[in-house]
């Protein structure tokens, strides 16, 4: 995809997941879209795009958001790369392995970001951080990756029989 066009998506995404998204968490759990939106580019672009696109949506959403500058980066590129390297070693074409992939790469990705953050001397319980936040993140999110995926599919298809 082009980068003006991913900017602006991660953009429109993050406007999104940051205003309309608060309404429908549940039990203060809401999906991370913006990790969707990487690792399903992960998956079907490879490691290379999918850790670039991480670390790209990662800093604007660190600037966005005025947390760390940083930590969402680095995370978001784990879990793209994850994800690009599951996309080269299984079949992408199926809806059922996009969602697995979503799961592992956005719980990786979260595994990450708390390992940073326990770093940087900020400790959260384990037992907060990775079952009440990290799992049913990871989980939400790949519910949603079933109807984002066919439409990501879709362009990159469309886009390489136009060359």
């Amino acid at each position: 995809m082009p980068l003006p066009f991913l900017l602006i998506l991660l953009l429109a995404t993050l406007l999104l997941q940051t205003s309309v998204l608060e309404v429908v968490s549940v039990a203060g759990v809401k999906p991370d879209l913006v990790m969707l939106i990487v690792v399903l580019n992960g998956f079907l672009l490879g490691p290379r795009e999918g850790a670039f696109l991480g670390y790209i949506s990662g800093i604007v959403e660190d600037l966005f958001l005025g947390e760390y500058i940083g930590l969402n980066a680095i995370s978001k590129m784990a879990a793209g790369y994850l994800a690009g390297v599951a996309g080269e070693r299984l079949y992408k074409e199926n809806i059922m392995v996009a969602t697995g992939v979503t799961f592992f790469s956005a719980g990786a990705g979260l595994l990450v970001n708390y390992l940073l953050l326990f770093y940087l001397d900020l400790h959260v319980s384990p037992y907060y951080a990775l079952l009440r936040l990290a799992l049913p993140t990871a989980v939400y999110t790949s519910l949603l990756a079933p109807f984002v995926f066919g439409r990501i599919f879709r362009y990159l298809q469309v886009r390489s029989k136009d060359f």
